[in-house]
């Protein structure tokens, strides 16, 4: 009974998570998306709660309401400019956990594995589970009693895979965690030897397998998980500022497989499923990501990108400001304008201020559009949730195949807090690192207004050629205070 109805749990829970994860696609289902998700996570607690191998309700009844309470306390004090950290964070847990259950399931197979051969050869296999059940020693230690010896090999290579993946997701988390919040340098930074320790730790661990599928002993698992804990940090350390969204989406899909590998080795399917919808659509975003900025999906699983390959080109002229009346002018003589939101209009939380911009300039019967880059932000997806946020007309934000061509035909471009995204370097200069990246061609416009703190690179650390540009003009300051600065001089 408890088993049929964990079953048909599950069965479920999978259902939502697939409803959820599609839903996700459009902005006017994602909210009944994000309940299918919240939903199904809570059928799936309840029913492995309940099902076979059930106890420690107390334990687990704690351990539950405190993460519960982290969670509620940590989504109500996170802004949504530290989003990217923090999914970079639960992604190193996920990895964690991997590790660990994977390292528990271990201990637990050679303790049965002890067991059953301490046990008198007479005994049936009915006689011999009937003992271990009477020793209690769980529902798991049961599962792991009626593997033959090729099954109990094969859950060797599950949980050695479930703690590399698990390994390499955590260090590599840790790593972007820092790196997004700006507690680590944003530059492409490799030890010497570069690819060449990496795939070293790499044939280390394929040793350690053989080595640990010959004997079973825990040293090989340690100094794998040593070595994938080394390629976690080296491999995201190796990859640029610019890159660093293809990187979060890269580690979501890590964490997916490790999720996935784990669930083979406790035998939960819908461990499995999830793990493999997180891992598979990971991989996805992570490959159509790629393609927006030209770059190789194996080179990116590699962390062979984010590097220069000479000299960066020599940019000529100086930056040229303007005020607040040059740019109020400039939008009253304007009939189309282009907005390009990036993460400088997150961190001054100036969303609703170009919203309120967008509807005053739209009442005057002008058409406001937004270009949207596909790795604008620092997560995937960034710019729209704050631009929906701030109730912006979903058929007026586009995205870049979609409006691109038409800057040569715009009259105003302004550009909010972004840099890379577009940066003409990516068409004109082959030694920088977005060299060939596909970018919103916004110097093509008959003007350019940048809103920038000041003349800084940005977080990337790539200077931009669009900043010295005839046609640009640098409006300085917060964009939040610019922007209710401007609003001052545009009439409702």
């Amino acid at each position: 009974m408890e088993l049929g109805f964990t079953i048909a749990a599950y069965v479920v829970a999978a259902v939502l998570f697939i409803l959820s994860l599609g839903g996700l696609s459009g902005q006017e289902s994602a909210k009944r998306a994000v309940w299918y998700g919240i939903v199904g996570m809570a059928l799936a607690v309840a029913a492995t709660l309940v099902g076979p191998g059930k106890g420690l309700w107390v334990l687990s009844v704690i351990l539950i309401a405190a993460g519960g309470i982290i969670g509620f306390y940590v989504a109500k004090k996170v802004q949504m400019t530290e989003m990217p950290q923090l999914v970079a964070a639960m992604h190193s847990l996920v990895g964690l956990a991997a590790v660990f259950v994977g390292f528990i399931a271990h201990f637990e197979l050679n303790n049965v594995i002890h067991v059953m051969s301490g046990m008198s050869q007479t005994l049936s296999a009915d006689g011999k589970m009937a003992m271990m059940h009477d020793m209690h020693m769980g529902a798991f230690a049961e599962l792991l009693a009626h593997k033959t010896a090729v099954e109990q090999n094969i859950l060797r290579v599950e949980l050695f895979l479930g703690i590399f993946i698990g390994a390499v997701t955590f260090t590599g988390s840790v790593i972007a965690y820092g790196k997004l919040a700006g507690k680590v340098t944003s530059k492409a930074i490799k030890l010497p030897g570069g690819h060449l320790l990496n795939a070293a730790a790499a044939a280390i661990s394929i040793l350690c397998l053989i080595w640990y599928f010959s004997t079973g002993g825990f040293l090989p698992l340690a100094i794998m998980t040593l070595a994938a804990l080394f390629i976690g940090y080296h491999l995201i350390m190796g990859i640029g500022g610019a890159d660093m969204p293809v990187v979060v989406s890269m580690l979501n899909s890590y964490s997916g497989w490790a999720a996935a590998a784990i669930g083979f080795s406790l035998g939960n399917d819908l461990l499995i499923v999830v793990g493999a919808l997180v891992g598979s659509s990971g991989a996805i975003l992570s490959y159509i990501m790629c393609k927006a900025m030209n770059r190789s999906f194996v080179s990116v699983i590699l962390g062979g990108f984010g590097g220069t390959t000479g000299p960066a080109m020599e940019i000529e002229g100086e930056q040229i400001a303007i005020d607040v009346d040059g740019v109020a002018t400039a939008l009253e003589e304007a009939d189309s304008i282009i907005i390009i939101p990036g993460y400088g209009m997150a961190v001054a939380q100036a969303q609703q201020s170009v919203s309120e911009l967008t509807k005053r300039l739209r009442a005057k019967g002008k058409n406001v559009r937004f270009a949207i880059h596909p790795v604008a932000g620092r997560l995937p997806g960034h710019m729209n949730v704050l631009l929906a946020e701030a109730k912006v007309p979903y058929d007026i934000v586009l995205e870049m195949d979609e409006i691109n061509e038409d800057f040569p035909e715009t009259d105003v471009a302004i550009v909010i807090g972004s840099n890379d995204i577009v940066n003409p370097a990516a068409q004109e200069d082959p030694n920088s690192p977005i060299a060939g990246m596909p970018v919103l061609e916004c110097w093509k416009a008959k003007q350019v207004f940048v809103s920038k703190r000041g003349q800084g690179t940005g977080y990337s650390g790539i200077e931009n050629p669009l900043f010295y540009k005839e046609n640009t003009r640098m409006f300085y300051g917060d964009a939040k205070k610019s922007l209710d600065e401007l609003l001052t001089k545009i009439s409702s």
